[in-house]
């Protein structure tokens, strides 16, 4: 499983014009052993909204109640995966939906009581996933985990984890060659707005420490940086352009590389 490439896709790269799902299914079809986790941030807020339930994040997590986690469950592993798996389906390729709860593939605990039912990875078991890329799908993953319960009587028993953070832990536990995170932005930028092409693990703490990495970047800096201990570097590009993941495969892409 050495040559896995995890991918990481947000709701808000996609759009009318977004290649996202045709790179996928061709990259497929090119051998490529591909494992997609996805997010839905922007869905769960709308569908939030729809409820009046309120919306409010802390460093680029969604603190989640009770009422909002059914939303993030019902979305997520719903709607937002069951379309993306039919999108690349659809268009030839060969995807199968999965949440971080089947097989207990994702294990978390309460990270803290402020955030709510937000959680922390604990433990991947990657078994789930190397059954589907033996039998040649896709894997496409909803980042909402099995919470790993300190009592026998607590509930709920799923949490919502950040599909960054989700992404990070499972390109560790696969060994992944590479890890790409697709994102509305060019990369890592500095203080002034200007796009930093490289990132040491030790530089790209200090972005954190210092603020200039904030908000849903954290996160993905994050992600990065725990990738590494599998992959010698991960990247963060910009998923809105054209072709960005054959682009970036093909050594072509522009945005961050964070490196051991």
């Amino acid at each position: 499983m050495a040559k896995n490439i995890v991918i990481k896709i947000g709701g808000s790269t996609f759009g009318s014009g977004d290649t996202t799902v045709e790179d996928i299914v061709a990259l497929q079809k090119q051998g490529k052993a591909l494992v997609v986790v996805h997010g839905g941030g922007n869905m769960i807020t709308e569908w939030l909204k729809k409820q009046g339930i309120a919306t409010r994040f802390v460093r680029g997590e969604r603190v989640t109640d009770e009422a909002s986690l059914q939303v993030a469950i019902s979305v997520l592993a719903g709607l937002a995966n069951k379309e993306i798996v039919a999108a690349i389906n659809s268009a030839g390729g060969r995807a199968a939906g999965i949440s971080g709860v089947d097989g207990g593939m994702v294990q978390a605990r309460i990270k803290d009581a402020d955030m709510g039912f937000v959680g922390e990875v604990v433990k991947v078991d990657p078994t789930p996933l190397q059954v589907l890329l033996k039998a040649s799908y896709v894997p496409i993953i909803a980042p909402v985990s099995l919470r790993v319960p300190e009592k026998a009587t607590e509930k709920p028993q799923i949490l919502n984890v950040n599909g960054d953070l989700v992404t990070g832990e499972i390109a560790a536990a696969l060994g992944a060659a590479k890890i790409i995170f697709l994102t509305d932005v060019a990369g890592v930028c500095d203080k002034e707005g200007r796009l930093i092409p490289e990132l040491s693990a030790a530089e790209a703490q200090s972005l954190i420490a210092s603020g200039v990495a904030s908000g849903g970047m954290i996160p993905k800096v994050k992600a990065c940086l725990k990738a590494l201990s599998a992959a010698s570097s991960a990247r963060i590009i910009d998923g809105r352009k054209p072709h960005a993941l054959i682009e970036e495969l093909a050594g072509r892409g522009a945005g961050t590389t964070i490196y051991k």
